[in-house]
């Protein structure tokens, strides 16, 4: 996800006051330390800090009766000198700390190791093509390949790397036609939600004239003919336009091969719901064209549907099918006129329905797989069956169904882990799947639907032992009685005496469900000898939407007991101590462990806040961030005002508090969390702080909210992070931890 031509205009200045990653600035404006000696939690004495100086303002804000000040309101001023000169400060006073990490280079060597390994997507298959994209191990972005055939040689379609010098353009969507003839494919740049989609040829690799821009939020969907695609995009921003302006109004579009943007024929759009977003959907007949109409991040959806094959009327209207905003639907598959949802109406774990679109009306609808007590988290149809992909206490199950809905099989799985995968045609007995652990990166396996056969396609190599480590999953309660999952990863033979550091990971948030999952960072955290915790916390979507609802808006609070509780229960279970436990989390789990050290800064050693959502009061106002309040709520409301206000991070700050060591770290092209949450929380702890332990910022150049960061960025990032934690964990690296003398590694580009 990275910037459009608007977005890099718009954030010019302040790349180019931050040209390089650790900016040098005048001595005078930053003072790496004082000369008194404070003692740390449970370690040596260490120098007090002194911060960068950020000023005060006298801002106060009215919300339903309540003044609430916001002293720090200048850093919103992203593009200002005195918010570039701030950040600048704070990134040499970081790049100093780090740079007395003795071990950092090993540890950076070891995640450059453990990266270099070669990893491929699942294929996808386009009339006796398939596409699939590969890593040799160390490039910095993915580089897309096609074949004839599955055993055919791989051919080259498309290189990012050979975008950029520095691997910030990054392939940020893509879509074949049905005949394999054409990839639309959508470019991002330094780390923006904004696209610019292009077409190219298959065959000859070259580029079509066609170039579609200010898309934002979307894919491309062809029709089965393969003369055109569906896509959303918003109006060109105008000179002045706001935050809040340039992400309202999403339309959806039809683009013809051949013709300039101008000439898309406007397919749907709402300027009386500007919150309404649109994707679209082909049936595989071809037959019916399908819109999913969404409102921010609510589960709950709308589906309208037109029949394109309809030669009786030229334009035919959309016919508002699902029009109650009631329940979450996602369209599977049809037969003709009957349609197949996946849907959470009246089954909060999920269900698989039946509508005749002839006779719509709900009384006439058909369970065809009813909910269980497992978590339904989606469903395909792969010859003429359905699989069904669930989740059973945060871990992956699937099965395949007839067409009546009647179980066949269960799909074989070796353990505790998450399935991707299973995309095929109704046609077509052949799909694929990966299984992944934490410790399993996951071999690609070629699975025929109709005789259940499993074949090898894939298997992952990578210099790492698993066998030394093992994954169990306990239940934890939480604060209100609340039965938790937490799965928890740690060399075999550990010994429960407390004195483990261990990181633990959340999220709890957006109806996501945090499954196992392999990480490259989490496995060089393992060999440092540190214990991984992954709690499954209300707000996601392990248990369905009751679990999602039971953490968000006025209910947010359960989610940050959730995650309190399970560091207690680490500590009172003797995997850690207080000063050995480290918790990170990413956006909203940025938010959730700014909310954390600010409710409970006692029970923490350090803290890892990325890219968090920290000013839960002004959120509204930027980019996409209206589109929250699904989850968070909205100032507008009273109640949920109070609520918001209640943990805000920002807002909760207090003076003379001993917080424990903090790195909060951002990116100053993030367009979907603005980079000023993180700003004004780091300002708001930095003067708060009365412990002697650190409250650091790293502010990425040229980097967004994640998504397309090349892999050099990314490993320089938690190159830091990871040594931050050896730092103000008093971690001693195992002597097995320094890698082997480097061999010839992968090509980067």
């Amino acid at each position: 996800m990275h910037t459009s031509d608007y977005a890099r205009l718009r954030l010019a200045a302040r790349a180019k006051a931050l040209a390089s990653r650790w900016l040098q600035i005048p001595l005078a404006l930053v003072v790496l330390s004082a000369c008194i000696a404070l003692p740390k939690f449970g370690g040596p004495a260490r120098t007090a800090y002194v911060y960068p100086p950020a000023r005060t303002v006298e801002h106060v804000d009215d919300y339903h009766g309540t003044a609430v000040k916001d002293p720090y309101r200048w850093l919103e001023d992203l593009d200002g000198a005195e918010t570039q000169g701030w950040v600048a400060a704070q990134n040499a006073l970081t790049a100093g700390e780090l740079a007395k990490v003795s071990a950092r280079p090993l540890v950076q060597a070891k995640l450059t190791q453990l990266w270099n390994f070669e990893r491929y997507s699942l294929p996808d298959k386009h009339r006796g093509r398939y596409f699939f994209s590969k890593n040799d191990g160390l490039q910095n972005q993915a580089v897309l390949y096609w074949s004839e055939g599955l055993a055919g040689e791989p051919k080259l379609l498309l290189n990012p790397n050979e975008l950029s010098g520095d691997g910030t353009v990054a392939l940020s969507g893509q879509a074949v036609s049905e005949d394999g003839e054409y990839l639309a494919y959508g470019l991002s740049e330094s780390g923006s939600d904004w696209q610019t989609w292009r077409v190219r040829e298959v065959k000859t690799g070259k580029d079509l004239p066609d170039t579609l821009r200010w898309v934002k939020f979307s894919g491309a969907t062809w029709t089965r003919d393969g003369k055109g695609f569906f896509y959303g995009r918003y109006a060109e921003p105008a000179a002045g336009d706001t935050y809040e302006q340039v992400n309202y109004n999403q339309k959806l579009y039809y683009h013809k091969l051949g013709t300039e943007q101008s000439a898309d024929v406007l397919v749907y759009e709402r300027p009386d719901h500007k919150e309404w977003g649109y994707n679209a959907d082909v049936t595989e007949d071809g037959r019916f064209l399908v819109i999913h109409i969404s409102e921010g991040t609510d589960r709950r959806n709308r589906v309208y549907y037109r029949d394109v094959k309809n030669k009786k009327q030229k334009n035919p209207k959309f016919v508002e099918l699902l029009d109650g905003f009631d329940a979450s639907y996602e369209l599977v598959g049809n037969d003709g006129e009957i349609f197949w949802f996946h849907t959470d109406l009246d089954a909060p774990r999920g269900r698989l329905i039946a509508i005749d679109t002839r006779r719509p009306e709900r009384q006439y609808w058909r369970d065809v797989i009813p909910q269980s007590k497992d978590t339904l988290l989606g469903v395909r149809t792969v010859g003429d069956r359905f699989v069904a992909s669930y989740l059973q206490d945060a871990h992956a199950r699937v099965s395949v169904h007839t067409l009546d809905g009647k179980l066949e099989r269960e799909v074989e799985l070796p353990g505790l882990g998450s399935v991707a995968g299973f995309e095929g045609r109704r046609d077509q007995s052949e799909t694929f799947y990966r299984f992944t652990s934490f410790t399993d990166p996951g071999s690609i396996y070629r699975y025929d639907v109709k005789t259940g056969q499993v074949e090898l396609h894939r298997a992952t190599k990578l210099a790492f032992d698993a066998s030394q480590y093992e994954t169990k999953q306990v239940f934890y309660v939480s604060k209100d009685g609340t039965r938790v999952p937490m799965f928890i990863t740690h060399r075999k033979g550990l010994v429960l005496d407390g004195s483990h550091p261990t990181y633990l990971y959340g999220y709890g948030g957006f109806n996501a469900s945090m499954t196992p999952a392999f990480s490259v960072p989490n496995i060089v955290w393992l060999e440092m000898g540190g214990v991984y915790a992954q709690a499954n916390l209300r707000g996601g979507g392990e248990y369905g939407e009751a679990w999602h609802q039971a953490g968000m808006k006025l209910k947010k609070q359960n989610v940050f007991d959730d995650f309190i509780a399970a560091g207690e229960w680490l500590v009172s279970n003797k995997y850690t101590s207080r000063d050995k436990l480290s918790i990170g989390g990413r956006s909203n789990g940025g938010l959730l462990v700014g909310a954390a050290i600010t409710q409970r800064p006692d029970l923490f050693g350090a803290a890892l806040a990325g890219v968090g959502v920290m000013d839960m009061l002004r959120f509204e106002k930027f980019t996409i961030g209206w589109a929250w309040a699904s989850d968070y709520g909205t100032v507008a409301d009273a109640e949920q005002f109070k609520a918001l206000y209640a943990y805000s991070p920002y807002h909760n700050v207090k003076p003379g508090t001993k917080y424990p060591a903090t790195l909060i770290f951002a990116a100053d092209h993030d367009d979907r969390v603005v980079p000023s949450h993180s700003y004004k929380f780091g300002a708001a702890m930095q003067a708060a702080q009365a412990g002697p332990e650190p409250i650091l910022m790293r502010i990425d150049t040229k980097a967004g909210h994640g998504a397309g960061k090349p892999v050099s960025k990314t490993i320089e990032e938690w190159a830091d992070l990871w040594s931050f934690l050896v730092l103000e964990l008093d971690m001693q690296l195992p002597p097995s931890f320094a890698p082997p003398a480097p061999a010839q590694s992968a090509a980067v580009n």
